[in-house]
């Protein structure tokens, strides 16, 4: 077995889309609609998708522009290679950071955290080998998956 997606209802298909490709630097790697059931989807991700790697999968029901979250989601999590650079490449986006990125309680990996249009957090965590550095910017490759 293996991870394929991971689902998220958002409350526009094309803000969402616009979030996870031009701010956290994923390609939209297929969609579809279903007009007889009223919904459209969009899969986005890095490196190609399935089968190297887990997409996000974005539902947009018809006529639905928000969801309560609920208390039992918690977040997605990014591979970086530095967490200080993704930052300061997401805020210069437009996307917004919740969590600067730094140290994690109690622990050394760096990790930082941001929230997309619809709410979902969305957490990054900077490649162990980067954790001992001194945080300075990557370049552009500061949000490819590990």
């Amino acid at each position: 077995m293996r991870l394929l997606h991971t689902m998220l209802r958002v409350g526009n298909l094309q803000r969402s889309i616009d979030f996870y490709t031009q701010v956290l630097g994923m390609s939209l790697l297929r969609t579809s609609e279903n007009p007889e059931y009223k919904y459209s989807l969009a899969f986005v991700g890095y490196s190609g998708g399935n089968p190297g790697q887990a997409e996000i999968e974005l539902t947009y029901n018809w006529g639905t522009e928000s969801y309560e979250l609920g208390t039992a989601y918690g977040h997605i999590a990014l591979g970086v290679p530095d967490a200080y650079a993704a930052c300061e490449k997401i805020k210069a986006a437009g996307g917004n950071v919740t969590r600067e990125a730094g140290p994690v309680k109690g622990g050394t990996t760096v990790i930082a955290f941001v929230t997309d249009p619809d709410g979902y957090k969305i957490e990054l965590i900077q490649d162990k080998a980067k954790a001992s550095g001194d945080g300075s910017p990557a370049g552009s490759d500061a949000l490819r998956a590990s």
